[in-house]
């Protein structure tokens, strides 16, 4: 009876994505034709892509998600934003935050139907694992996106963590931070796991939480810094990711 009632639930919550998605699509190009001359890092047309996948998390009655910390006074003010990456619903998860971000994504996410050209839409930058040449070219489009003060978001592990446990980060989102000049914005997420687990299109009950921590100054560092800078970071989620363990035994 509960596989039933999760199979039932998650066809809904699925019919309701793929319906906003749909709407989104022309909603979006509007907003992306109407800002054009204005907005050429595509802040307003991305924010609003963010949105509709926050519209589906609270229409789906198996999950709760939490957020805390402190946000950034001003969204303006660009961050390299760095985050453990636990499943696809941490994106949705992390969407719910007020600000704008441009997401690094491998390059078979864009290839989607819909849904990767809607990335496109909102200037979400593409990535080539394989390929060296794209890593650099993804690195360059991101100091762009920061100089035209909008953050970007980026998983430094580079994949999903199939145990649960934090994997090692790469140097790609520090090093951008040291050249750019910009802080990091470490953020934690725990509890996704379970909404959506690999090779499972079912949704799970989910109490997924997030928490934003105190960002960290790369002022006076230089590449000799990078591998100190990683390790800052991943110490700080971990560190957090123990309490959030800590405090969801205790509800």
């Amino acid at each position: 009876m509960k596989n039933l009632s999760l199979t039932l639930w998650s066809i809904w919550s699925w019919f309701v994505f793929g319906l906003g998605i749909a709407l989104l699509l022309p909603a979006m190009a509007v907003v992306w034709l109407v800002t054009a001359p204005f907005d050429p890092s595509r802040y307003w047309t991305g924010y609003l892509f963010r949105k509709i996948t926050v519209v589906h998390q609270k229409l789906n009655p198996l999950w709760t998600f939490r957020l805390g910390g402190e946000y950034p006074a001003n969204p303006r003010n660009p961050y390299v934003v760095v985050s453990n990456h636990e499943s696809f619903v941490d994106i949705l998860l992390i969407s719910n935050l007020p600000w704008e971000m441009k997401w690094l994504s491998k390059k078979e996410n864009f290839k989607i139907p819909v849904a990767g050209w809607l990335m496109k839409m909102a200037k979400d930058i593409e990535l080539d694992r394989k390929d060296p040449k794209s890593a650099a070219e993804a690195m360059r489009q991101c100091a762009l996106r920061l100089d035209d003060h909008v953050s970007v978001m980026i998983f430094p592990e580079g994949t999903r963590s199939t145990t649960g446990d934090l994997l090692p980060f790469k140097d790609g989102a520090f090093r951008l931070a040291i050249e750019s000049g910009v802080p990091i914005l470490p953020i934690a997420v725990f509890g996704t796991s379970t909404a959506l687990r690999p090779h499972d299109w079912r949704f799970g009950k989910s109490v997924a939480q997030l928490r934003v921590l105190e960002p960290i100054s790369t002022d006076g560092m230089d590449l000799d810094d990078v591998a100190g800078l990683r390790e800052q970071t991943r110490s700080r989620i971990m560190t957090e990711l123990k309490e959030m363990g800590r405090d969801f035994g205790e509800l």
